[in-house]
């Protein structure tokens, strides 16, 4: 009986401790941006909208349809005209 009950305890500890890593630690101190600056921010946005700007600066290519693996392949055989 007893080893049940510590078996059961077991089980609901390592499932505490997997849902506590799913946690959302944004907002606590020590986790994601939480220590950036206004500074480091304003930073991020301009190199940001550089970014931007300068994607919209390229010209437009046209896609064109490209087979990587076209020089590997051999090429088919030609198609001949009514066999008879």
């Amino acid at each position: 009986m007893l080893r049940k009950i510590i078996y059961a305890a077991l089980i609901v500890l390592v499932t505490i401790g997997a849902a506590s890593a799913q946690a959302d630690l944004k907002n606590i101190q020590g986790g994601e941006n939480s220590l950036r600056t206004e500074q480091e921010k304003k930073n991020d946005s301009a190199i940001d909208r550089d970014y931007q700007s300068t994607i919209k600066r390229l010209p437009n290519q046209e896609q064109k349809k490209s087979d990587p693996w076209g020089d590997v392949r051999p090429t088919p055989p030609a198609a001949t005209k009514n066999k008879q």
